[in-house]
């Protein structure tokens, strides 16, 4: 099944929900089996985690140490299988001082799944 621009969006938009909900299993349950995820760090490329598994123990280790963890969604399109978010994440850290930073995801989707998240930062 070819996913058109408007199920990208809005398979992009629940993935966003549930990491802003940190629901791993609601984030995992619209990713591919073999799904890739490219963290923005460390610099200057970032980690790459490959399939279920790995991607799942990134997210779980990332909302442990993130709890207060929000991505707002700026911008998004999508064109054939490919989506483009552009992102600002805020956070509130142990001391309560408050962060944030901008990027960009650029997702690629297989049927109505989330096969690859690539992302990437300003600065």
């Amino acid at each position: 099944m070819k996913t058109n621009q408007i199920d990208g969006i809005e398979i992009i938009r629940h993935f966003n929900d549930a990491l802003n909900a940190a629901d791993v299993d609601a984030m995992m349950a619209v990713t591919t089996e073999d799904t890739v995820f490219e963290n923005t760090s460390p610099a200057p490329d970032g980690e790459r985690y490959s399939g279920q598994k790995q991607v799942r123990a990134f997210w779980e280790d990332f909302f442990r140490s993130s709890s207060s963890a929000r991505i707002e969604i700026e911008e998004l399109f999508s064109l054939g299988d490919r989506c483009v978010m552009l992102w600002t994440y805020r956070w509130v850290d142990n001391h309560g001082g408050a962060g944030h930073i901008r990027g960009v995801d650029v997702y690629r989707l297989k049927g109505n799944l989330i096969a690859e998240k690539l992302s990437y930062v300003k600065g």
